[in-house]
């Protein structure tokens, strides 16, 4: 049974409701001289055959052929001015549409001048404003066949997120730039979206992005980055290492007891220098050609100082252990202690 609407109105229509259709599915059966009620914060845009035709402002309107020319002229002459026509009014909030969000469904791939392929994620807010109720119900409704509000903040998400996108592969900017960046990334982002939303009706008040987070993939690369910068020179690292090394091994012979302690301690100093030697050769292996042989690593030397010179070194290194608190002082008496003794015998 037709559907004849003498009284047009949408007074339920909420403020962060972008546009409600009456009727809300199939037509409306529409007579002249029917009443058109539109509210201040609303436009009123009669849509029939995939168009959006005539548009009232806030007022009460009588619907006469003066007022709906577009709509007459789309019907012919064969409409009588007594017959319904069938059509269907969309209401289109006018007012500032605040803190709407947006964000990337999915991580965005960069190319990084440190990292080479990250991705990263962004979020933030934005408000607008219809300002043209007739080209948004055209380009929005009659092209895109979006009718709810869930659907047109969607579709324009999606349009934010595809300019953020393009954007950042203009700026080239490096993923640890990036941070720095949000304000002017907003307000170019904004500019690059306003001309392609005006084309739609849309104007863009305010657009922010608030934060540009990465994947933990990234994350785990941007951790490995950082260990390698902080431990700078390799040679010197590696230097570092074969040093402590030879520290641990010659303080743990030290440590023991019983009348060969001394000579223990001696072999455990030469043990420490062929582990520093060692670690040395497997490092110059792995840094070889793939096709080059590796050679062999040297076995290590062990030797006790048998010498003045050798047993002053050995004092001069306990020194130094002691010092840097890698030994004990119970440790560093009895060792310094029994190798003075062993230079006095020497004369």
């Amino acid at each position: 049974m037709p559907r004849i609407l003498d009284i047009i109105q949408a007074p339920d229509q909420r403020p962060d409701e972008l546009v409600l259709r009456v009727p809300q599915q199939g037509w409306g059966d529409i007579r002249l001289g029917s009443q058109l009620v539109v509210g201040e914060s609303q436009n009123a845009v009669f849509f029939r055959d995939g168009k959006a035709l005539d548009t009232f402002s806030a007022g009460r309107h009588t619907l006469t052929t003066a007022n709906v020319p577009l709509l007459i002229n789309l019907l012919g002459m064969a409409f009588s001015g007594e017959s319904p026509f069938k059509a269907s009014v969309y209401f289109v909030n006018m007012v500032d549409m605040l803190d709407l969000k947006w964000g990337t469904p999915q991580p965005v791939a960069l190319r990084d001048k440190d990292l080479g392929m990250v991705r990263l994620r962004a979020n933030g807010s934005y408000s607008m404003k219809v300002a043209d109720a007739q080209r948004f119900v055209a380009q929005i409704v009659g092209q895109r066949g979006l009718y709810s509000t869930r659907e047109i903040t969607d579709w324009l998400r999606g349009q934010i997120v595809a300019g953020f996108t393009d954007l950042l592969g203009e700026t080239q900017a490096g993923l640890f730039d990036l941070p720095a960046l949000v304000d002017e990334l907003g307000v170019a982002l904004k500019a690059k979206l306003s001309e392609s939303f005006e084309q739609s009706g849309i104007i863009i008040k305010q657009l922010f992005v608030q934060s540009i987070s990465t994947t933990e993939e990234t994350q785990k690369a941007i951790d490995e980055r950082a260990a390698m910068g902080a431990i700078g020179d390799m040679n010197a690292y590696l230097r570092f290492k074969a040093a402590r090394a030879l520290g641990d091994a010659a303080a743990a012979s030290g440590s023991g007891g019983g009348a060969g302690e001394g000579m223990t301690a001696g072999l455990g100093l030469g043990a420490g220098i062929g582990m520093g030697a060692g670690l040395g050769g497997m490092i110059a292996q792995a840094m070889q050609p793939a096709m080059q042989p590796q050679q062999p690593a040297a076995a290590p030397q062990a030797a006790a100082p048998t010498t003045k010179a050798e047993i002053t070194a050995l004092i001069d290194s306990l020194d130094m252990r002691l010092a840097n608190g890698e030994i004990s002082e119970s440790t560093y008496d009895r060792l310094v202690g029994k190798w003075e003794k062993r230079l006095a015998e020497m004369g």
